[in-house]
């Protein structure tokens, strides 16, 4: 006699899951976020790409200056990178409005200014993975697809107490696998937007990364990190990334008028696009660079470290009053103190422009 196949953790307590998240996130979760309660694809787009890596409270400022210049996606794919830049600017990780200034130009120019209704072919677009594919078919189109961003790896992960190392590929895979299985029945499209949307919240407010509010959890009678007493051990991922330094002097130069000369830095390489100073491997490169005249007058201002995701740069601005057309290189231009704020710049460098 044949015996069925044995379930996996995720097939054991489905559909039961999916209809606690929904009914929780209907009453407890969130729906005052300028992005929800939206079947928009461009509204739900741009707030899954600033979301990334960047707290809610950070982005709110952002979203509202984004739809307020760039109200549709065609009018973000008319606009020029500097102004996506310039609005971006303090978010960090430009990559980000890079491939979401492309994704714009490619939805306008492939889909006729529509986005495309599945996860499949949104994951064609420039800087949309699979799981931000799947929220906005999910939210928009009631795709019954998963999503899997960090804050739902962590949920499902102390639920099914997935202990695969997700610094694999086939082990990330899996957990997909296990998402998917957890997800309503076909025959609720409705209640998808509310499951994925349940799945966010929960793991922003209630299933933190360190102490969980597992009292106020509606997974808590099926949580296998629960009741092992350790669900903080839980997402599982032991690849380190190496950090690595790096010294850089930067040029801040001005002009008799105040003026602050800036370069926009390479398509390629750290800050890549962004207005910046004048960057240098080292302080006497930065002298090299300047006309005799101005040497004289150059000073060191206090030094500091920023971090990028894998690296420490220890920066050494120098401080230089410059009598000639130039600020030590043929590639940029003076600006003044009402042009510089509005441009795509890097964090330390509009901080060290501000004076903070």
């Amino acid at each position: 006699m044949l015996r069925d196949a044995p379930r996996s953790a995720a097939q054991r307590i489905a559909p039961t899951f999916a209809e606690n998240i929904v009914a929780w996130q209907r009453s407890h979760g969130r729906s005052e976020l300028p992005w929800q309660n939206t079947r928009d694809p461009y509204r739900v787009w741009l707030s899954e790409v600033m979301l990334q890596q960047t707290q809610v409270s950070t982005v709110l400022g952002y979203f509202a200056r984004f739809l307020d210049r760039f109200p549709t996606v065609q009018a973000l794919a008319a606009g020029t990178e500097d102004e996506v830049f310039g609005l971006w600017s303090g978010l960090g990780y430009y990559t980000r409005a890079r491939n979401m200034h492309r994704c714009a130009q490619e939805v306008v120019a492939r889909f006729g200014g529509q986005f495309p209704r599945s996860a499949a072919e949104l994951e064609t677009l420039p800087g949309i993975g699979r799981s931000t594919a799947a929220a906005i078919a999910a939210f928009c189109f009631g795709e019954r697809v998963a999503i899997l961003d960090g804050n739902v790896k962590r949920v499902l992960s102390r639920v099914l107490g997935f202990d695969g190392d997700l610094a694999s590929a086939a082990q990330e895979r899996a957990l997909w696998n296990e998402a998917t299985d957890l997800l309503p029945p076909a025959s609720e499209q409705a209640a998808i937007a509310h499951y994925t949307q349940g799945l966010m919240d929960l793991g922003a407010t209630v299933c933190l990364p360190r102490k969980p509010s597992c009292m106020l959890c509606p997974t808590a009678g099926v949580c296998e990190g629960r009741r092992q007493g350790e669900p903080e051990k839980y997402p599982v991922k032991t690849r380190k990334l190496r950090r690595t330094a790096q010294s850089l002097w930067m040029l801040h130069a001005r002009d008799p008028q105040g003026r602050v000369w800036l370069e926009k830095r390479p398509a390629r390489g750290i800050w890549a696009g962004l207005y910046c100073l004048p960057v240098f491997e080292s302080r006497a490169a930065l002298l090299d660079g300047l006309a005799p005249v101005d040497r004289h007058s150059a000073r060191d201002e206090a030094g500091f470290v920023h971090g990028l995701t894998h690296k420490d740069l220890h920066l050494h601005p120098v401080a230089v009053v410059c009598r000639g057309a130039s600020g030590g290189g043929a590639q940029g231009r003076w600006f003044d103190a009402h042009e510089w704020p509005a441009l795509g710049m890097p964090a330390p460098v509009r901080k060290l422009l501000a004076g903070g």
